[in-house]
């Protein structure tokens, strides 16, 4: 026969674990509602002629430092500077996602994208994009590569890609990835050749 005191410290202990297990899934819960909730706060956009498509975005994997393609289906508009906005919040949405493989900070969004002339695209981010973006060279570099990468792949015609952090010109991303010029597009793919 087990100790009455025994008896007692093993009950006391299961208890304790099964009040830990709930605690801990209550917290879980939790986490997942702000995620799910952070993700709600994207403002909507009235509906405009489009799509489902298929479409290829390329993400940046901070932990391999690499650059892969991946297949999403996003609705896409038939006017092209609205296709190219919903092929670059496709790949943010890569990385706003929980866990994300290159995190980027809460609120980043695309807000504008400008059709200049036929084969460039001037794209205007919100303020958290920059201001809440890790710093450092290659977490730079990987972001803006992807995103014109992801355009070139969905809208072949576009040479050149410049961007504006909430309509206005910056000097860098987030302290070393120039800002005030425009990209080539066929550089940029050079660049991308080397992450892949």
């Amino acid at each position: 026969m087990i100790p009455r005191h025994f008896q007692i410290a093993i009950t006391m202990l299961l208890l304790g674990i099964l009040i830990s297990g709930i605690y801990i899934i209550r917290i879980t819960h939790k986490e997942q509602a702000k995620t799910q909730l952070a993700a709600d706060e994207r403002p909507v956009a009235p509906p405009v002629g489009g799509k489902q498509e298929r479409i290829q975005v390329l993400v940046a994997y901070d932990e391999e430092r690499a650059l892969r393609w991946r297949e999403t289906t996003v609705f896409m508009p038939e006017e092209r500077s609205l296709r190219a906005k919903e092929a670059l919040r496709a790949v943010l949405t890569q990385y706003l996602q929980n866990p994300s493989p290159h995190p980027l900070g809460k609120g980043a969004d695309i807000k504008n994208v400008y059709l200049v002339n036929n084969n460039t695209l001037v794209v205007d981010t919100t303020s958290q994009f920059a201001d809440a973006h890790p710093s450092g060279i290659l977490p730079e570099e990987m972001t803006l590569t992807s995103l014109i990468e992801t355009l070139s792949a969905n809208l072949p015609d576009v040479t050149r890609v410049k961007f504006i952090v909430d309509g206005k010109e910056r000097e860098t991303l987030a302290g070393h990835v120039d800002l005030m010029s425009f990209y080539d597009v066929s550089a940029v793919h050079e660049l991308a050749k080397e992450f892949e």
